[in-house]
């Protein structure tokens, strides 16, 4: 793969609350030095909600010479909303490209599932409760993709308006994305138990589809969960949490068994299948989710940890340092065995 990556979260914001409480510029530089020295990452992709954070860390990343990918990630938006935030972003991206930093624009991600006007469904669980529906879901597909591909014509021309790199979107199945406008083919993937014993040889297939357009492939999330059998569930690991409204995660519905070994695992076969397929950029899901912190030795109901996607452990004490899990080190090998390609 040319481009060696993991994302990186200042926080998802949804109904004005944001996944995460502390931030500054501080421990960001920590954690984005330890992804380009310890992981051997050389790119990064800066996703959450609020469009200061993204350009703190974006400034940050760009400064470690690490390619950014700087990605807004809209939740629960009506699409004027994601034209604004966009429209923003894109003007903080050409910015730092134009004091040098390599920067890729990702026009959202996943915008039928987490956004209004896609799918029936007044909120994101509503919408997430289709895929449980495939009869009803199929019968819906064709409409759903001429919406989203009408959104994102409009957002890319918003966005080439104010930004003069790359530009990408960061897709599931069930858009439907027209790649035209963009430079970049980049989805989300997951292996679910459902899929996995003809994954790899169905990826291969994929990637040589004349919907590409023989542009460039970037997997702009893939990952696992902390608990075992969570790599079974693919991109529905954090189905064991429970949510309070307004207050994020609480608990885990019962007790689940820590299996840092099968997230690694995981993250290692998929990286596998991705450079055997000739992926261009590859992005782990992802560094760290600071609102499912570690919490050893009590109930283990409360250790969110084992419902996070991230290679790094982190805790309720901001001050306190993330500690590398399995996946960590195994990212960081084989990414450290990984030959640099130029960009196509």
């Amino acid at each position: 793969m040319r481009g060696r990556g993991i994302t990186y979260d200042t926080g998802f914001v949804r109904h004005g609350v944001n996944s995460r409480r502390h931030f500054d510029a501080g421990t960001a530089e920590r954690e984005l030095l330890s992804i380009r020295e310890e992981l051997h990452c050389s790119a990064v992709r800066i996703t959450g909600g609020d469009a200061d954070r993204l350009e703190v860390a974006a400034e940050l990343a760009a400064g470690l010479g690490l390619e950014v990918w700087f990605s807004p990630y809209p939740l629960e938006l009506t699409g004027e909303q994601m034209l604004t935030l966009f429209a923003d972003c894109a003007d903080r991206a050409e910015r730092l490209r134009q004091r040098g930093g390599e920067v890729v624009f990702v026009t959202g991600a996943e915008l039928s599932l987490m956004n209004q006007g896609f799918l029936p469904g007044d909120t994101m669980e509503e919408r997430l409760a289709l895929l449980q529906q495939p009869h009803r879901l199929r019968e819906m597909i064709g409409e759903v993709g001429a919406r989203v591909n009408a959104f994102l014509a409009e957002a890319v021309a918003v966005v080439r308006e104010r930004f003069g790199g790359k530009v990408t979107y960061a897709s599931v199945p069930i858009d439907r994305v027209d790649w035209t406008p963009f430079d970049i083919v980049a989805m989300d993937v997951y292996r679910s138990a459902e899929i996995a014993a003809t994954f790899a040889e169905t990826f291969a297939e994929g990637m040589r589809s004349p919907s590409l357009q023989g542009k460039p492939v970037a997997i702009t999330e893939f990952g696992s969960a902390t608990y075992r059998g969570a790599g079974d569930r693919g991109a529905l690991g954090l189905e064991i949490v429970e949510y309070a409204p307004g207050a994020g995660p609480v608990r885990l519905t019962g007790e689940y068994e820590r299996d840092e070994d099968g997230q690694a695992t995981y993250l290692r076969e998929l990286l596998e299948v991705f450079d055997a397929a000739g992926v261009d950029t590859a992005f782990v899901f992802l560094f760290a989710l600071h609102d499912h912190p570690h919490r050893p030795g009590g109930d283990p109901r409360d250790d969110l940890d084992l419902a996070s996607y991230g290679i790094v452990r982190t805790f309720d004490d901001p001050d306190r340092s993330f500690e590398p899990k399995a996946a960590f080190h195994a990212v960081a090998d084989y990414f450290s065995r990984t030959p640099t390609r130029a960009r196509r």
